[in-house]
């Protein structure tokens, strides 16, 4: 591996620079591993993780022009907003939680007196009781005693279960030019936002063939749909309506990515334990924003609120005065852990075969970054926390890349950004940080209009 440290990028208090490289180096190392391992070398290709390149693609909504025109990232009333007794963050990106937010704190024009009359607790219970997001700002203290807190403390970074005793995979050779780890393989994406479709944004690069399905009652954000559906297909499916269409994809499916509350794509049959019993041999990977065990599981959450509640918020500016990360690390940083524990789990089944099951939470990623994420974590990740019947990172096939640590200035964006036409208009964006000897550099083909294309595979 060699890693260019840029000075100036993702500065911030905590070590969100240190996050950010640790977690795209772990999906270049497994991609490269994977690869080697279908391409049959000896020796797995070295991996590149240039801070640069990293900074760039943690921002990459904010690098996104469509025909020249920047996205808009927050919605007005997705802000901080000060409470009798502290502060409140909100999230009403979307219409429906701005509808539910208002219809809990009165009209949009006299929300600052709303939010002054109340507690910041009696506020993120009003408004998530009735379905919408406000978090209250917590210090790293007052999270660490929170029960939600407390559970997820005694769970790993990364989960990993093995489910079953498939047979091992039988992964086809690959000697194309590129190198492409994913090849072949075929990725149902239920994610929604950023951290998921980030994940499956890095399997598309990686040459996956992925299917992004949205239901069609709940249009995703155009800008934010644009910015990570390269690489993709995009199409709409009511799982209820249309199941028979759903159980078409998922019968040649490899993996399932989901990235909404635990649970929630249960009535669906989407449990891994019953994708496992339909489709053995399946890698499924899970995100949620808080975890799937605590009292906060069921709770919707975005990066921007589980920053404030987390204590992130507090350590960035003040208790007086909350900040934010230089970026949405949570998301980002989490996408690219997910995409490397999938590339893992294939990995690792084309050895000793199962059906597997990953999850991740931004909570989880959140409390890695208060932790410090120590120097030196980035090839390790593969091996904290380990459930279920799971080898550690690096025990299995061949061995890990290894190289030198060189510095370079960083001078801005611009050396990883690149423009393309597509169904919606002129692009420019970020490229993928992920890197590997050999590896692509680009995707193969841009992202176009939210659920134009039909619901089947290429």
């Amino acid at each position: 591996m060699t890693d260019v440290v840029r000075e100036g990028a993702l500065q911030a208090r905590l070590p969100v620079r240190e996050l950010a490289r640790a977690c795209v180096d772990a999906c270049a190392r497994a991609a490269a591993e994977l690869g080697a391992r279908r391409a049959g070398f000896d020796a797995v290709p070295d991996v590149w993780v240039d801070d640069g390149a990293v900074a760039t693609a943690f921002t990459s909504e904010r690098h996104l022009l469509i025909n020249g025109r920047a996205p808009v990232n927050f919605a007005p009333l997705s802000r901080f907003w000060r409470t009798a007794d502290g502060w409140v963050r909100t999230h009403a990106n979307y219409p429906h939680h701005r509808e539910l937010l208002l219809k809990v704190m009165g009209p949009a024009d006299s929300l600052e007196a709303a939010f002054a009359e109340r507690s910041a607790l009696e506020v993120e219970e009003a408004v998530y009781a009735a379905g919408g997001l406000a978090v209250a700002l917590r210090t790293p203290e007052e999270w660490a005693a929170h029960e939600q807190a407390v559970e997820l403390a005694k769970r790993p970074l990364v989960e990993r279960e093995r489910l079953d005793s498939a047979p091992a995979r039988v992964l086809a050779p690959i000697d194309a030019t590129p190198l492409l780890p994913a090849a072949g393989l075929r990725v149902l994406d239920l994610t929604r936002v950023i951290a998921g479709p980030v994940a499956t944004r890095t399997l598309a690069l990686l040459g996956a063939d992925v299917l992004r399905i949205d239901p069609p009652h709940l249009p995703e954000l155009p800008d934010q749909h644009a910015d990570t559906g390269f690489g993709k297909r995009s199409a709409t499916l009511d799982l209820a309506a249309d199941r028979g269409a759903f159980e078409e994809l998922l019968a040649v499916a490899d993996v399932v990515v989901t990235g909404y509350r635990p649970g929630a794509l249960d009535r669906f049959g989407l449990s891994a334990e019953a994708l496992a019993e339909r489709r053995p041999g399946i890698v499924v990977a899970q995100l949620s924003a808080w975890g799937a065990y605590g009292p906060w599981s069921e709770r919707r959450g975005f990066d921007s609120l589980v920053q404030v509640a987390t204590g992130i918020a507090a350590v960035e500016g003040s208790p007086e005065q909350p900040g934010a990360l230089p970026a949405q690390a949570l998301d980002h940083g989490t996408g690219y852990l997910l995409a490397a524990e999938v590339l893992r789990a294939v990995r690792e089944q084309s050895y000793d075969g199962g059906s597997r099951c990953v999850r991740l939470a931004l909570a989880r990623t959140a409390q890695w970054l208060m932790e410090g994420v120590p120097d030196g974590s980035a090839g390790g990740i593969g091996g904290i926390g380990a459930t279920g019947q799971e080898e550690a990172a690096g025990t299995v096939g061949q061995e890990g890349a290894s190289g030198q640590v060189a510095q370079a200035a960083y001078d801005g964006p611009d050396a990883w950004l690149a423009e393309t036409d597509s169904r919606i208009g002129r692009l420019r964006y970020a490229r993928s940080p992920v890197s590997f000897v050999g590896g692509p550099v680009d995707w193969a083909r841009p992202p176009g209009p939210w659920g134009a294309d039909p619901a089947r595979w290429a």
